[in-house]
């Protein structure tokens, strides 16, 4: 079995890499793909086949996929340039024969209004018409997100325009394991998987904060234009901004819970709670 693993310099990339090779998965059937692949030097050294590849170059992406049988597609990080970038992907794919493609989506891909779920859903569409075997992995959000705040929670509170709305969020390492499952194994061709992990609120995430650290922390609901100005007053640009605050919106009615049950099936077991993330980020 030949698995290519395109991203694999990212976070998420490089943990599905670490996962199938715990799993078994001898390393010279793997790929790791990445615009620098000296930040993969490790894993050559361990025997991973690295190859250069970036989404803007088609060629790039030919050479890379040569011979595999299944890929592993990362989406790309760029907003707004993920359409024209996985179309190159899709493309290289279909022309060299991979055997299956398995994307990572974002939670209710078809019927999301996030601004974050066009581009998932465009890509999503077109692997459809590619005629290529697929599995979508739905992610929603990841507990990283909350967890990398640890030290702003305790300075400032916890701010947000999510209401009330409860968020399915999991760790990196439970998604890339969910991954390296369907990679794997048999029986997941065509199969549409949400994942997430233990929805929470905000309220429950600053009260979880405020448990475990002694402090009183305290979660703030803004109006989504008061939570932009708030996100680009710490630095953040604007659009990005924008974006963040707008899947809270989208959070606030349900964009990003999912059952736990896709996620629970793929793991074997419960995903990494937020209190148990939050313990090992303090």
């Amino acid at each position: 079995m030949s698995v290519v693993v395109t991203g694999a310099t990212g976070h998420l990339g490089r943990l599905i890499v670490e996962s199938l090779l715990r799993r078994g998965v001898p390393a010279g059937q793997i790929v790791a793909l990445g615009r620098s692949v000296d930040r993969l030097a490790d894993l050559a050294e361990r025997g991973v086949v690295v190859r250069t590849a970036d989404y803007t170059d088609p060629d790039s992406l030919r050479a890379a996929f040569a011979d595999a049988e299944k890929l592993m597609f990362v989406s790309g990080s760029e907003a707004g340039q993920r359409v024209p970038q996985h179309h190159n992907v899709i493309e290289a794919a279909r022309q060299a024969g991979v055997g299956l493609v398995v994307y990572t989506s974002i939670a209710h891909a078809d019927t999301s209004d996030l601004l974050l779920a066009a581009e998932h859903r465009a890509t999503e569409e077109e692997l459809r018409a590619s005629g290529l075997p697929y599995v979508l992995l739905r992610n929603s959000w990841y507990l990283e997100n909350y967890t990398g705040q640890l030290a702003n929670y305790l300075a400032h509170g916890v701010a947000g325009s999510a209401g009330d709305g409860r968020v399915s969020a999991a760790t990196r390492a439970d998604y890339a394991e969910a991954a390296a499952e369907v990679l794997t194994t048999q029986g997941h061709t065509g199969r549409v998987y949400e994942l997430g992990g233990e929805a929470f609120t905000m309220t429950e995430l600053a009260a979880e904060v405020s448990r475990q650290s002694g402090r009183d922390v305290r979660y703030t609901d803004l109006p989504v234009p008061a939570y932009t100005e708030l996100l680009v007053s710490a630095g953040l640009p604007e659009p990005y901004a924008a974006t963040l605050a707008d899947a809270d919106r989208g959070l606030a009615h349900g964009a990003l819970y999912v059952p736990v049950a896709d996620l629970e099936k793929l793991l074997g077991r419960r995903p990494t709670t937020l209190a148990e993330a939050l313990r090992a980020a303090g």
